[in-house]
């Protein structure tokens, strides 16, 4: 304030004295040589001390990898904080956006990106329009997204690295379009195509030493050229109908098909096993006759009794109730069974 100056001094008034208090006080605090030559010079060695300061330090964002060239040749790579260098242009810093996913797009640009971005084509038509393998013309857009991951390869390996890009991207998707019907590159062989893209343009990348790398080729719109649209989708709308009957007479095949095998499969299973059955019996029944006979052959008498024998038994086993009458016997009356006289009238014996 104006009444803290001594009397008789004015702001601003013997500044340069208070600055050569000021040094003479770091001087005798800190020890240092004498300076001499007055204010003026004063003012320049605070001055270049500044500007050496300003120049020995700088920041690297979180994103970014600063590589580092010491006399124009490279030196290192520094992570993201704050670092010092030689001033004066002996240390130069350049400064990679390592950490972001870099993109190139072909066939289009981005003007405004957002939830609804807004596009712009009509300039970049010749990067769209290829030659499939069929001579049939696509208009096809893609981008490619990827990121830096050697810096000191992308600054020094190749002198434009993203020019070097584009130049691989276009080349390698006209060349697998070429390769492809054009039904295949508009339909369902868009995914394939960018599958193969990206890893062709990644090895082409590793062999020039880049230091990129792919993170995502991906096909944005598959188009026929505008004069033939209309027979396109017609076309398109064919073969879907196409594919749709092709699929309900698979189904129709898969539901009667296996139906009629199954039922065809037990139906020769069943007649295997009867005839199985048939073929073992009458098997049977030959061995039963040859041991029959054989005990025939040695006991003629006693084989006989015995098959009467087992024959009157196995009938014996059917019939219900047996009466036994004298063929003597001249009258015969009504024979009643008496156990079930309480069941109703008795049917007469056999």
């Amino acid at each position: 304030m104006v009444w803290q100056n001594p009397p008789g001094r004015t702001p601003g008034h013997d500044s340069f004295k208070d600055f050569e208090e000021i040094l003479a006080r770091l001087k005798n605090r800190y020890k240092l040589p004498p300076i001499t030559g007055g204010p003026v010079f004063l003012i320049v060695l605070v001055a270049a001390m500044i500007l050496i300061g300003y120049n020995s330090f700088y920041i690297v964002q979180p994103q970014e990898t600063a590589v580092i060239q010491r006399f124009g040749a490279y030196s290192h790579t520094a992570e993201a904080g704050l670092h010092a260098k030689l001033p004066f242009g002996i240390d130069t810093v350049r400064k990679v956006p390592t950490g972001r996913v870099l993109q190139h797009e072909y066939g289009y640009r981005t003007v405004k990106p957002g939830v609804r971005s807004t596009f712009k084509e009509k300039e970049y038509e010749e990067e769209a329009v290829m030659l499939s393998g069929d001579l049939n013309v696509v208009n096809l857009q893609w981008m490619v997204q990827y990121k830096i991951q050697n810096p000191a390869d992308f600054l020094f390996r190749v002198h434009d690295v993203e020019g070097t890009l584009d130049d691989i991207s276009e080349s390698v998707v006209r060349r697998i379009v070429g390769n492809r019907y054009s039904d295949d590159v508009l339909t369902v062989g868009r995914a394939s195509i960018a599958d193969m893209a990206k890893v062709e343009i990644q090895a082409i990348l590793d062999t020039y030493q880049t230091g990129v790398k792919i993170v995502t080729v991906q096909l944005q719109n598959a188009n026929p050229p505008d004069m033939v649209k209309a027979a396109f989708n017609e076309v398109n709308e064919a073969q879907q109908e196409r594919e749709r009957m092709i699929n309900e007479a698979q189904q129709a095949y898969n539901q009667k098909i296996p139906k009629a095998m199954g039922e065809a499969r037990q139906a020769i299973s069943q007649a295997e096993g009867y005839a199985l059955e048939r073929v073992n019996r009458s098997q049977g029944e030959v061995q039963r006759f040859q041991n029959i006979l054989a005990e025939y052959e040695k006991a003629p008498d006693v084989t006989r009794r015995r098959m009467y024998l087992d024959a009157m038994g196995e009938l014996m086993g059917r019939v219900e109730h047996l009466y036994v009458i004298d063929e003597n016997q001249r009258n015969l009356l009504p024979l009643f069974d008496l156990n079930r006289g309480n069941k109703g009238d008795a049917k007469p014996g056999k």
